[in-house]
């Protein structure tokens, strides 16, 4: 039997692993009904690239405007992504935007912390409350027995950074204290939302990229954004039940908290 297709929202799809996320899916075998790309400014300079991909593939992509620290454009957002999807809901939300400032904890300023929180644990924790509604609506209309994301599911983007047992192998070459405490938050966000809505039937994981090549990661990452997405859309694919509120590296391993 051929595989369903699925509509998908990624945020922060407009560079780095999220705009590698939307060229992998919309180039690849797993058929894609919608594929809502997000971004702070579609229509600046930072998301020309995006802009590209979308003209190549305009009855798929739609890009629209979403900034994780604004409940009103998330609001937005939703209601337009309804107004597309309909009663057969939203499939895989990816939670992706995220911010670094890599500072030490003695360099970190109290304006550091609260903007790191507002984008990497807030902005999640309100998306997936606005969009609550559409992926409930797909898990109904899916037809899928157990859990899947081709039938609702919400994948987080991790970071070993945000694993308490990593902290000592991983501190003198990388501090980013903000960063890691608003990760932390958002491993326990996603943890709390698998164990609260799992009578929804709504899957919930965290997966680690890697240490990735893009602006966010640095030039001394360990791998580029391809070789990461390939391996992150891989293990979306194979997802059930059993990860449900699991924590995985992108070659699906399971990783320490």
């Amino acid at each position: 039997m051929a595989a369903q297709a699925v509509s998908v929202l990624i945020t922060g799809a407009n560079r780095g692993l999220g705009l590698e996320m939307v060229k992998q899916m919309v180039e690849g075998s797993r058929p894609v009904r919608k594929l809502f790309a997000c971004c702070r400014e579609p229509a600046g300079p930072r998301a020309e690239a995006l802009q590209t991909l979308a003209k190549q593939h305009p009855d798929v992509i739609v890009v629209v405007r979403l900034d994780a620290t604004d409940l009103c454009s998330i609001k937005l957002c939703a209601q337009q992504v309804g107004s597309v999807v309909g009663t057969g809901g939203l499939n895989l939300l990816i939670n992706n935007a995220g911010i670094m400032v890599k500072a030490t904890l003695q360099e970190t300023t109290t304006e550091d912390m609260q903007n790191t929180f507002n984008t990497n644990a807030i902005g999640p924790m309100n998306i997936i409350k606005e969009f609550l509604p559409h992926l409930r609506a797909a898990a109904k209309a899916s037809g899928i027995t157990g859990m899947s994301s081709s039938k609702a599911a919400v994948v987080s983007i991790a970071s070993f950074l945000g694993s308490l047992a990593n902290v000592k192998q991983s501190y003198d070459m990388f501090s980013a204290v903000s960063y890691r405490i608003s990760k932390v938050g958002l491993h326990m966000l996603i943890v709390c939302a698998a164990e609260e809505l799992k009578t929804d039937e709504i899957l919930f994981s965290l997966i680690h990229p890697g240490w990735v090549r893009t602006d966010m990661g640095g030039e001394e990452g360990k791998i580029d954004a391809p070789d990461s997405v390939k391996g992150l859309l891989s293990v979306m694919a194979s997802l059930t039940e059993e990860q449900n509120g699991a924590f995985l590296s992108y070659q699906g391993n399971t990783l320490p908290w």
